[in-house]
């Protein structure tokens, strides 16, 4: 599945990685690459995700495979952080520094040549300029969290690892970092985001990678992963007039699997979708009923994901 939705401008590789600790196998062969714009690494807890980002970020070498960040080794090419960020889950920050001293610090550590106006810069970008000279210990944990993300952005990085970045955030700074990163993925840098909220991820994310139990399980845009399983009936929704004499209608056909009938049109499970494509207006026609829509109920990247993770 994942030759087919591979970026051709790769940026971000992993090949045929593993990582064990002791006996546990945390991630097993792993093989995908990332591209500009925004991909959502997704999977249930212990699924594998945070060691996967870890061994793509340099901070855990593979126990077997390899990496390659912008075409080098992160762990042999430190250089290539000059280019990369990333932004940890785990909340600890300097709370006795005020965010202008935490975002120039990495400034500072990049060598930027003007460390104070970068910092002014990044904490405008994510909102926080207003409340800049506040120590981090006095801000909430979605603000300490959009502090983390003008840190991460403050020496303009090619490629942004985030993970669990919404963390904490109430409803309108999830919106403003949602809307942040659409932006850089759109300004041609890769940005791979590790979250287990699905519904937010579908709205950042232009593809997704996919974990279960340390391996891959599926890779690509949310329409293309479901297309793949082409072994599972996609679940319709007809609206129409008459629900009950389409249902009569469409049970006979070969492809439809089950019907339901509620007041305002039919759900089914159809395994061939081209072939009731070619027929529902016939059929819809010959049975005097009249079709108001026809949409699908398990495109979301969480019907999704659950068919991918088989319930799990």
């Amino acid at each position: 599945m994942s030759d087919v939705v591979t970026p051709t401008d790769v940026t971000v590789e992993v090949r045929e990685a593993s990582r064990w600790f002791g006996q546990k196998v945390a991630v097993s062969e792993v093989s995908c690459g990332f591209g500009p714009g925004v991909t959502g690494l997704l999977g249930p807890n212990g699924a594998g995700k945070t060691t996967l980002l870890r061994m793509l970020t340099g901070l855990v070498r593979p126990s077997a495979g390899d990496v390659r960040i912008l075409g080098v080794d992160p762990r042999s090419s430190p250089d290539v952080y000059r280019r990369v960020a990333l932004v940890p889950e785990d909340e600890h920050v300097p709370g006795f520094l005020t965010a202008m001293e935490f975002v120039k610090f990495n400034g500072t550590l990049q060598q930027l040549a003007d460390p104070v106006s970068a910092a002014r810069r990044a904490l405008e970008i994510v909102g926080l300029m207003d409340v800049a000279d506040r120590e981090l210990s006095t801000y909430s944990k979605g603000m300490r969290q959009r502090a983390k993300v003008a840190s991460a952005l403050v020496h303009d990085p090619e490629v942004l690892f985030l993970d669990e970045p919404l963390n904490g955030t109430d409803p309108v700074q999830r919106v403003h970092l949602i809307r942040l990163f659409g932006e850089l993925g759109e300004q041609g840098r890769t940005v791979i985001v590790s979250s287990h909220v699905l519904g937010e991820v579908e709205r950042m994310a232009d593809r997704v990678v996919a974990m279960v139990d340390g391996r891959l399980a599926g890779v690509g845009t949310i329409a293309a992963l479901r297309d793949a399983m082409s072994d599972i009936p996609r679940k319709l929704r007809i609206d129409c007039d008459r629900p009950r004499i389409l249902a009569g209608a469409l049970i006979s056909r070969g492809y439809v699997e089950g019907v339901d009938v509620w007041e305002g049109g039919v759900d089914i499970d159809v395994v061939d979708t081209d072939s009731f494509g070619r027929e529902i207006a016939t059929l819809a026609v010959q049975a005097d009923v009249r079709l108001v829509s026809v949409e699908p109920r398990d495109e979301s990247l969480e019907s999704t994901f659950r068919y991918l993770v088989g319930g799990r």
